[in-house]
């Protein structure tokens, strides 16, 4: 993407009811919608989280299904999530929201029992041994999410990588957390949540194009 485009959906951002940009020290002084981001929109539905958002298909997918539900994305990438948030101004949909910021302030710009359900959707599995602080299902970004997750809330992994399947399901079962629905290839095993099939990211599509299998994990934090 050029720059010009960039610098023009950065813009467009700004001008986005749907979209929340605060700075690092807007949050490490205290978020104002940290505990009230019910008010933000106006009732107290359940709110569901995708982390790593990218072009915010599945927050704008999953909200387009459930209305009952408020949704909220999450990516530091403004350029990216641009178009999910572009397309719920379109659709005038206010059960979404996208937050730019980086995934490991999650526990700062939400307060304890919060938040319903997360979703993390095709993560860079970090493969390489020094870069595992970076896994987004690591040890520590599930402490993360359990302080801001309802004792009931639902965890969700749907990704390509093998690897991240396999160390994700390791991880779980060595912390003694609970596993309520796991698939290492959702399409051709039945069983699969009709939002993990119905759903599909623009990378996803090219990755079953090729053949790759994509996965799925349903397991709880708390």
């Amino acid at each position: 993407m050029g720059s010009k485009n960039k610098l023009k959906r950065f813009r467009e951002n700004e001008g986005f009811d749907n979209v929340i940009q605060p700075s690092r020290e807007e949050i490490k002084n205290g978020f104002s919608l940290r505990g009230k981001w019910a008010e933000h929109f106006g009732n107290d539905n359940p709110i569901v989280l995708e982390l790593g958002c990218g072009k915010g298909e599945y927050t704008v997918g999953l909200a387009q299904r459930d209305g009952s539900k408020n949704f909220i994305g999450i990516d530091i990438k403004g350029a990216r999530l641009w178009r999910g948030a572009k397309t719920a101004m379109e659709e005038n949909m206010s059960n979404v929201a996208f937050l730019r910021t980086q995934i490991e302030l999650v526990d700062e710009v939400f307060a304890e029992n919060e938040i319903s359900e997360i979703w993390i959707t095709f993560p860079d599995p970090q493969i390489k041994y020094k870069r595992t602080k970076h896994r987004m299902t690591n040890k520590s970004f599930l402490t993360k999410y359990r302080s801001i997750l309802k004792a009931d809330g639902k965890m969700h992994l749907k990704t390509d990588s093998e690897f991240m399947h396999g160390y994700t399901l390791g991880l779980l079962h060595g912390l003694g957390l609970e596993v309520t629905y796991a698939n290492h290839d959702v399409y051709k095993n039945e069983g699969s949540p009709k939002e993990v099939l119905e759903l599909q990211t623009f990378y996803e599509k090219q990755y079953l194009e090729i053949g790759k299998p994509i996965t799925y994990i349903q397991f709880k934090v708390n």
